[in-house]
């Protein structure tokens, strides 16, 4: 188990590393910012542009804003609202928002209904943060308490140490259906679900969890837009790299039902990989209620191996008495 979320990189792993640049997408400011209700004082406050933040009239100093954010100073905002993804901050030239993740008191299991009650009592606080995203184009301005706390200047420290391959700890901050932040100290990874396990993800739920201290390994770092893509599983063999070491289409094997779908069943093999018994090969099934009927997530089954294609992770399986 690893510690306190920090700078430290555990191991250099030198193996080479796949371009991964498809994961530094937009997806995670979408998430941040899903069910933007505003609920703020005064009441005249109104909604601007996509990024949710009010306008009150203020006149922001992109110029200020951007160079808190390029020196990564610390600067103090007062709480003036909030919506369900965090709060709305500002002083006399910087308005921004703070997601709910990027607060140190709040608990990562906080009950979704006292959401309201744990933000507003923010209200006319003032909060040490730092710039983590600027944007004047779309006027987005996006600060974080919890990576205030690592100290000024820690951003570009950890961006000049980071390199691909290296193993790094960091508590995991948010989970979100396309994948887990991990706040590395003071600058937040990405896990896409792609990177989460060698199997079949269903949700990233599943595999981690808000204030979880993991490992990873670092497989992208791009000091342009401050995006650092981690991966979980490959800390672990790849198991579709040893399947065909341990199985021929015609062997039979044992496996557990994990998921029912419309057009079959996924059952999962000891190694680990999930492999698909298609409806079409299920004698007397046409329909996801016929195959219902006959089996269940945790079932052990027999089963026969069709076909493997590891460079798809595919894996084609036939129930035994389906024969």
């Amino acid at each position: 188990m690893c510690g306190n979320a920090g700078v430290n990189v555990l191991r250099d792993n030198s193996d080479p590393i796949e371009d991964d640049s498809h994961f530094m997408d937009e997806g995670w400011w979408a998430s941040i910012l899903a069910d933007a209700e505003i609920v703020s004082e005064p009441e005249e406050e109104i909604f601007e542009h996509e990024t949710g933040v009010p306008s009150t009239g203020l006149r922001v100093d992109w110029e200020c804003i951007q160079r808190y954010h390029e020196r990564d100073e610390i600067v103090e905002l007062e709480v003036h609202g909030f919506n369900r993804g965090g709060l709305l901050v500002q002083n006399d030239c910087i308005q921004g928002f703070v997601p709910i993740s990027h607060l140190v008191k709040i608990p990562s299991d906080f009950d979704d209904n006292n959401r309201e009650t744990l933000l507003k009592d923010y209200l006319g606080v003032r909060l040490s943060l730092k710039v983590i995203e600027c944007d004047p184009e779309l006027e987005r301005v996006v600060l974080s308490e919890r990576a205030a706390l690592a100290g000024e200047g820690c951003r570009k420290r950890l961006f000049k140490k980071l390199k691909n391959g290296d193993i790094v700890c960091g508590e995991v901050t948010n989970v979100t259906d396309f994948g887990a932040f991990v706040d590395l100290g003071g600058v937040e990874g990405l896990i896409h679900v792609s990177e989460l396990s060698w199997g079949r993800v269903r949700h990233p739920q599943d595999i981690l969890s808000t204030g979880q201290q993991i490992e990873s390994q670092v497989i992208k770092v791009s000091k342009e837009t401050e995006r650092v893509a981690l991966s979980y599983k490959r800390l672990f063999p790849n198991p579709w790299n040893h399947l065909v070491d341990c199985y021929q289409p015609g062997d039979l094997a044992q496996a557990t039902i994990t998921c029912i779908m419309n057009f079959g069943a996924f059952a999962r093999m000891k190694e680990g990989v999930e492999g698909l018994i298609h409806i079409s090969s299920m004698e007397y099934c046409s329909c996801r209620e016929d195959i219902e009927a006959s089996l269940e997530p945790g079932q052990e089954v027999d089963v026969k191996i069709v076909n493997i294609d590891v460079q798809r992770r595919r894996l084609g399986l036939l129930l035994m008495d389906s024969e």
